[in-house]
C-alpha cells in the first residue's frame, strides 16, 4: 500500500509519524519547498508553541473562530492532554507558561522537529522535496495518480492532503477537480498597520492588558498589545484579526478600532481615580505621576494627544482636558490601513468545506481513500498553540483510521 502525504508541515509530518509502516506499507511525504516543518521551526519565536493548557474541550472549542463542528470529533480523542503525553513518551517534556501556552522545556523548536523527524524515520518515511502538485487523478481500480510541476508522477493507494500556508489559487484547482468545494481562503492572524501614525514612534512599547474593538462590529478581544514601527501587534491584535478575518478582508483591511489601554476600566473608574489624584496628589505633575502603571512613553504620548502639557499639575487639571484624557485612555481610536503577515507563521481562514469531510476519520465524503489534515481544512484558531493542536488532532485521526487497514 502506497501512501502519499502532500505537505511536510506539522499535520503532514505528524500523520507520517503515526501511521504504522511495515513491509507492505510505503509512506512518502511530498513537499513543494526544500525544507520540512518550517512553521514548527518559526512558531513562538523559535520555541514552538506546541499546544495550549486548556483541557476542557468545550472551553477549548471557543478558541476556534471556524470549524467547531469538525473539532468536536477530533479534539475529544486527541486534545492537549494527549498531545502532551505523545511528546512526553518520546522524550519531549512540555511546560506551561503563565498565559497557558505550552513549549518544550528546551525553549527550542528544534526539539519538536527532531522528535517528529525521528518518529518518521522510525516508520521509514520517505521525504521528497521540490514536489509541487499540479493534479491528482482517480485511476481505474481506486488508486490515484499525482502529477508534479517537474513533470514527474507518483501512483498512490491513499492520499493525505496536509498542505497549508499562503492561499495559492492554483493549489485549490486540483482539489476542486476532485469534486471538493473550497471556502475561499483569506489571511488570519495578522497585525494592524497604521502608516505614518505618531504612535509608531513608540515601537517596542507593550501593555499587558488592553481591550481592542473593531468599530461597527461586535468583535472585541482583551490581552497584551505591542506597538511596532508599522502599527499594532501582540496577542490581542492577532486574536482580533482571527475572529474578524473574513470581514476585514472584505473591507480591504481598511477599518477603525478603539483601544482601551486600561483593559476593563470605564469612565466612572477613571472619574474616581482622577478625583483621588486631584485631592491627594494635586501638587504633582500629571506627566510624572501616572496612576495606571502605563509605560512612560505611552503615558506621555496620551497626555500630548490630550493636550496636557508637562507643566500641568493634577490639582489644576481642567474638566475639559480630563475628559479628553479619559477618551484617549478608554476609547482611543485608530484608522487601520493594511496588515502585516509573516510567511512562516501565516494562518489561513478557509479551505476544504468541513461538511465534505468525515470528522471521525478525516476521510473525504466524496472520494474514498482521500484524507485531509491541518490547515487545508476550513478550520483555524486564535494564536496560542490552537492551530498546532488542530494539526496534531486531525493528523492523528487520519493515522488511526489508516492503521486499521490490514
Amino acid at each position: 500500500m502506497r501512501i502519499a502525504i502532500i505537505g511536510a508541515g506539522a499535520a503532514g509530518c505528524f500523520a507520517a509519524a503515526n501511521i504504522q509502516a511495515n513491509e507492505h506499507v510505503e509512506i512518502t511525504v511530498f513537499e513543494k519547498t526544500g525544507k520540512a516543518l518550517q512553521k514548527v521551526k518559526a512558531s513562538g519565536g523559535g520555541r514552538c508553541n506546541v499546544t495550549h493548557a486548556c483541557f476542557d474541550i468545550p472551553e477549548l472549542l471557543t478558541r476556534y473562530p471556524r470549524g467547531k463542528q469538525l473539532l468536536r470529533k477530533t479534539l475529544y480523542p486527541f486534545g492537549p492532554a494527549q498531545t502532551i503525553e505523545w511528546f512526553a513518551e518520546r522524550g519531549v517534556q512540555l511546560k506551561e507558561e503563565a498565559d497557558g501556552r505550552m513549549f518544550p522545556v528546551t525553549d527550542n523548536s528544534q526539539t519538536v522537529m527532531d522528535c517528529l523527524w525521528q518518529e518518521m524515520m522510525h516508520e521509514k518515511v520517505k521525504v521528497s522535496y521540490h514536489k509541487s502538485v499540479v493534479a491528482i487523478r482517480n485511476q481505474d481500480g481506486g488508486s490515484f495518480m499525482l502529477s508534479f510541476a517537474d513533470d514527474t508522477s507518483y501512483e498512490a493507494d491513499i492520499v493525505i492532503i496536509a498542505c497549508g500556508g499562503y492561499p495559492k489559487p492554483e493549489q485549490y484547482k486540483w482539489l476542486q477537480l476532485l469534486g471538493h468545494s473550497i471556502q475561499p481562503p483569506v489571511p488570519s492572524l495578522f497585525t494592524f498597520n497604521i502608516p505614518g501614525h505618531a504612535i509608531t514612534q513608540l515601537m517596542g512599547v507593550s501593555v499587558p492588558d488592553v481591550c481592542v474593538k473593531i468599530s461597527g462590529t461586535k468583535t472585541a478581544e482583551r490581552g497584551p498589545i505591542l506597538i511596532t514601527h508599522w502599527g499594532l501587534s501582540g496577542p490581542v491584535i492577532l486574536r482580533t484579526s482571527a475572529w474578524a478575518a473574513r470581514e476585514l478582508h472584505e473591507r480591504n483591511y481598511r477599518f477603525d478600532i478603539t483601544v482601551n489601554w486600561l483593559g476593563d476600566k470605564n469612565d466612572s473608574d477613571l472619574k474616581e481615580t482622577f478625583m483621588w489624584m486631584r485631592k491627594e496628589l494635586g501638587s504633582q505633575f500629571v506627566q510624572n505621576k501616572n496612576p495606571f502603571d502605563l509605560p512612560k512613553r505611552l503615558w506621555e504620548y496620551l497626555l500630548t494627544k490630550s493636550r496636557i502639557n508637562s507643566e500641568m499639575r493634577w490639582g489644576d487639571l481642567p474638566a475639559s482636558l480630563q475628559n479628553k484624557l479619559t477618551e484617549h485612555l478608554v476609547r482611543d481610536t485608530y484608522s487601520i490601513n493594511g496588515k502585516t503577515t509573516f510567511k512562516e507563521e501565516f494562518v489561513t481562514a478557509g479551505g476544504i468545506n468541513i461538511s465534505e469531510i468525515d470528522p471521525q476519520t478525516m476521510q473525504s465524503r466524496l472520494v474514498s481513500n482521500l484524507y485531509f489534515a491541518g490547515e487545508i481544512i476550513d478550520v483555524d484558531g486564535i494564536t496560542g498553540g490552537y492551530n498546532f493542536q488542530h494539526a496534531w488532532a486531525s493528523a492523528m485521526a487520519v493515522a488511526r483510521h489508516i492503521n486499521q487497514y490490514d
